[in-house]
C-alpha cells in the first residue's frame, strides 16, 4: 500500500465518507429497503418480486440482497422507453442516455434529488483527485445524452471551480484553450489523452506553456502501465473513477490522494461481485463481474444491476486518507469485450499491459481476430516510437520478438505482431475502438 499520498489529501464530505463501518452498513440496509419499496412500483419488480415469492417488507438486511433478482442491459431496453422511471413523468427533471446496439438509447431519468445527489458524488473523487475551487478545469467529455460531460460538469460546479465547457474533439481547439485560459485540470478519455499528448509532444504546443497538474479520466478501460505513459508524457498525475448510466453516471467510486484502488460511494450504492458464468457472489478480493444496486435513485430505480465490467472488491484496512468505504480494482475488461481465443479468454486490457511494458512501442495498437480456417489467429498491429522506428530488418525483429514473448508471458497465447509506422493507427476523440472482431461467431 502506498503509505505517502500523491497529493494534499482532502475529502469532500467527511461525515457521510468517514463513517464508521457498522453505522455505514445500518444506513445502507434502511435505505436497501427503501429502494427496494420504490423498485416495486415497476412491472419488471412486481413480476420478479412475484415470482420469486419477496415482499419489501421482507428486504431489511443487507443479507437479503441476494434474495433479489438480477437486471440486466437487455431487461432496460425490453422496456423501452421508460419502462423502469418511479416516479412520474412531472417528477422528472432530467434523461440522459446510452447508445445502444438497436441505434436506439437506453433512456435513464433523473429527479431533482437524483441530480443533486449526483452532483456531489461526482464532487467527492474530483476533490480527492486534487480539484480545488480556485482550479480551471477543461471537461473535454461530450455533452448530450453521454452522462459523463453533465455528471462531471454538476460535480466542479459544486467545488465551484471554473469550467471550460469544451466537449470532445478538435484538438487544434482544444490546445488552444489549454494556452489561452491555463487550465490546471483536464478531463477526457484516456485515448484522447494519448492523442493531445502525440501533438504536444511533436512539437506543436510547448508543454512549458501549459498549466495543467491533473487529469481525471473515464470512459473506457485503461491500464496502470496505460497511466504511466500518460503522466511521463504529459508531466501530469492522472486520476481513476468509475460510473455508468444505468445507475447513475460518473461519481460511484474514485481514487483518493493515495491511489490505492477506487473509494466506493457506499452510502449510495451497494456493490457485490459475481461469477458471470454460474452469477454466484464472489468473495472480496475475487475478479468477476461488478454487480451495483443504487440506494437513493428515485426517477430510475434499479436493483442488482449487472455492468459486464469485471473486476473486483478489496478492504485491507482503514486507508490512511481517513475514508472507511470498501474499494474497487480498475476495470479489467468487460464480459462482452473478452475475446475467447482456442479455448483461453484474454481481455484487451492484458495486451495493453504487455505492450506498456516495451519502451520502444507507441501507446497506440489494434488487435485484430480472424479464423481463416478452423483455427483462431489474432493480429496486433502496434506502432513504434517515431525516435526507435527504423529501416534495419535486424532492430524490427528484435522488438517483434520481445513483443510476441511478452504478450505470451501474460495471455499465454502466441499472437501475430505487425508493426507499423508512427501515426498510421487510428486515433480516438471518444471512447476507442482497439478490437476487430472478423470471426462469424453467431450461428
Amino acid at each position: 500500500m502506498n503509505t505517502i499520498p500523491i497529493i494534499e489529501n482532502r475529502i469532500w464530505n467527511p461525515e457521510c465518507e468517514c463513517m464508521e463501518r457498522r453505522e455505514l452498513e445500518a444506513l445502507q440496509a434502511k435505505r436497501l429497503q427503501e429502494a427496494v419499496v420504490r423498485a416495486s412500483r415497476n412491472p419488471f419488480y412486481q413480476e420478479a418480486f412475484g415470482r420469486l415469492k419477496i415482499t419489501p417488507a421482507q428486504i431489511h438486511r443487507l443479507e437479503d440482497l441476494q434474495r433479489l433478482p438480477l437486471t440486466t442491459k437487455e431487461d432496460l431496453r425490453d422496456s423501452y422507453p421508460l419502462g423502469f422511471m418511479g416516479v412520474p413523468r412531472n417528477e422528472i427533471a432530467r434523461y440522459q442516455g446510452t447508445s445502444g446496439t438497436t441505434g436506439k438509447p437506453t433512456w435513464v431519468a433523473y429527479t431533482e434529488n437524483d441530480v443533486e445527489n449526483w452532483s456531489n458524488l461526482c464532487a467527492r473523487f474530483l476533490v480527492s483527485g486534487g480539484l480545488k475551487k480556485e482550479h480551471t478545469v477543461q471537461l473535454s467529455f461530450g455533452f448530450g445524452l453521454f452522462t459523463g460531460g453533465f455528471g462531471l460538469h454538476f460535480g466542479i460546479q459544486k467545488v465551484g471551480a471554473a469550467i471550460i465547457p469544451i466537449s470532445s474533439g478538435n484538438s487544434e481547439r482544444q490546445l488552444t484553450c489549454m494556452l489561452d485560459l491555463s487550465p490546471e485540470i483536464l478531463i477526457c478519455t484516456p485515448s484522447y489523452a494519448l492523442k493531445l499528448m502525440e501533438t504536444i509532444q511533436a512539437g506543436d504546443v510547448d508543454r512549458s506553456q501549459l498549466r495543467l497538474e491533473h487529469a481525471y479520466f473515464g470512459g473506457e478501460p485503461w491500464t496502470e502501465s496505460m497511466r504511466a505513459r500518460i503522466e511521463e508524457g504529459l508531466q501530469i498525475k492522472c486520476w481513476n473513477n468509475y460510473g455508468l448510466a444505468e445507475v447513475q453516471g460518473p461519481g460511484i467510486s474514485g481514487e483518493c490522494a493515495y491511489r490505492n484502488g477506487m473509494h466506493i460511494q457506499e452510502d449510495h450504492f451497494i456493490f457485490e461481485v459475481i461469477d458471470p458464468e454460474t452469477l454466484e457472489p464472489l468473495p472480496d478480493g475475487e475478479r468477476g463481474e461488478i454487480v451495483v444496486t443504487p440506494l437513493c435513485r428515485e426517477g430510475f430505480p434499479v436493483i442488482r444491476y449487472r455492468t459486464r465490467d469485471i473486476g473486483y472488491i478489496f478492504n485491507d484496512g482503514a486507508c490512511p486518507c481517513g475514508r472507511t468505504t470498501r474499494r474497487m480494482s480498475r476495470i479489467l475488461g468487460r464480459t462482452d469485450d473478452m475475446l475467447i481465443i482456442r479455448g483461453v479468454n484474454v481481455f484487451p486490457s492484458q495486451i495493453e499491459t504487455a505492450l506498456m511494458r516495451i519502451d520502444a512501442v507507441a501507446p497506440h495498437y489494434m488487435i485484430e481476430v480472424s479464423r481463416p480456417e478452423a483455427m483462431d489467429t489474432v493480429t496486433v498491429h502496434i506502432e513504434i516510437k517515431p525516435e526507435l522506428f527504423s529501416d534495419s530488418m535486424r532492430e524490427m525483429h528484435a522488438i517483434k520478438k520481445e513483443i510476441v514473448a511478452t504478450i505470451m508471458q501474460i495471455t499465454g497465447l502466441r499472437m501475430e505482431v505487425n508493426l507499423v509506422s508512427p501515426k498510421t493507427l487510428a486515433r480516438f476523440e471518444g471512447k476507442a475502438k482497439r478490437v476487430i472482431d472478423h470471426r462469424n461467431l453467431v450461428d
